[in-house]
């Protein structure tokens, strides 16, 4: 199949449209036909480099939904029609980590990731000449179609609208698992939300499906902490106007017992750390640069707090999809009121210069049906 798909080519480069060459699901794939893919942090992190571990030159996107259009041979879970979320944690069912339920850290699709191919190790991306175009994340989805593993998608619910669907693939999901999964936050709990962008709005509103009797939203932009407020937050910090950490603390009677750091920054990370009380809980879900050091005031750690890492929210697509989908078909969870532009393929770049400067919750890339 040929198609029109955005090309970056090298870090800080600018998205290229060109005409690429994508072959059809082999074993255990299936082939999706993008209906929207969400701009997302991880995204910019492969143009920024802060992600280095991206193979040049490639198709990115991963926060996607879409339509099954054909399946590979061995396919059994999905069939052609299903409406789906694609997934950046396909698993093999067959490595260490996936033996020991741990399919969120499965070996050969980090591998595969790594390398810029599927779970074979191989790819179906190429430019018309035949020369090598790389898989992002096992997805790829700026690009109106894209051949990925069938573990790394999961069928949707009937009356889930596709677009806003898209956002289930990674900023709510490592919202939801970040305050379900990783930290497992009890009900009457205090909860600090710092930054406020596509996963800090919504493990915000996850802190409020889980019963937390007070969540205060930290962040520099005013449009972003109302936002906040309408998803449950009960309070608000403006950092760039306050100490945020005396702010948080006052809000919360002497501290959270969870904060989540959620922009990747260390400065945010010792802010959320010194927000906590007795016993709080620090989860950094913000991806730190390669090679970062964080370093932390030692003495909280004799109130026993406690720092703990989070990687998509210790998440289960096939668990935690169907889950979110249902919250949102009973009124439950936002998700059309995180978009705040749908664009088109050529507006990738001015897309990704809000997402950089702060702009918005979320753009999403949309295909015409």
């Amino acid at each position: 199949m040929r198609m029109r798909a955005a090309v970056l080519g090298g870090v800080n480069e600018e998205f290229r449209l060109a005409e690429v060459e994508l072959a059809a699901p082999r074993d255990g794939e299936v082939l999706v036909r993008i209906a929207a893919s969400g701009l997302c942090g991880s995204d910019l992190n492969a143009i920024s480099g802060k992600r280095t571990l991206v193979p040049f030159p490639a198709v990115l996107g991963h926060e996607a939904s879409g339509e099954v259009v054909a399946c590979g041979p061995g396919v059994s879970r999905l069939h052609e029609g299903d409406h789906v979320v694609l997934s950046i944690l396909p698993w093999c069912g067959r490595c260490t980590q996936c033996a020991h339920g741990r399919r969120n850290f499965c070996a050969v699709a980090g591998a595969a990731m790594a390398a810029g191919a599927l779970l074979d190790g191989t790819g179906r991306l190429s430019l018309p000449g035949g020369d090598t175009l790389h898989h992002f994340l096992t997805v790829s989805s700026f690009a109106p179609y894209a051949v990925v593993p069938e573990s790394g998608a999961v069928a949707l619910p009937p009356g889930l609208p596709l677009v806003p669907a898209a956002l289930l693939s990674c900023a709510v999901l490592t919202g939801y698992g970040a305050v379900h999964h990783t930290a497992k936050v009890r009900a009457g709990s205090r909860v600090a939300v710092f930054g406020c962008g596509g996963v800090g709005l919504n493990i915000v509103q996850a802190a409020r499906l889980a019963g937390a009797a007070q969540i205060v939203a930290v962040d520099v932009s005013a449009d972003k902490l109302a936002l906040a407020s309408r998803l449950g937050a009960t309070a608000t910090v403006h950092a760039g106007e306050a100490d945020p950490v005396a702010a948080v603390r006052r809000e919360l009677d002497g501290g959270a017992d969870y904060a989540f750091e959620a922009l990747g920054r260390e400065q945010v990370m010792s802010q959320a750390w010194a927000s906590l009380d007795v016993r709080g809980q620090l989860v950094l879900v913000g991806l730190l640069p390669g090679g970062a050091r964080l370093c932390l005031d030692a003495g909280p750690f004799l109130s026993e707090q406690s720092v703990t890492g989070c990687y998509l929210g210790s998440a289960d697509p096939a668990r935690d999809i169907p889950v979110l989908a249902g919250h949102y078909l009973r009124g439950e969870l936002a998700l059309d009121e995180l978009i705040t532009r749908q664009i088109a393929l050529d507006q990738l770049g001015q897309g990704f210069a809000d997402l950089r400067a702060g702009r918005g919750a979320r753009s999403v890339l949309v295909f015409a049906p």
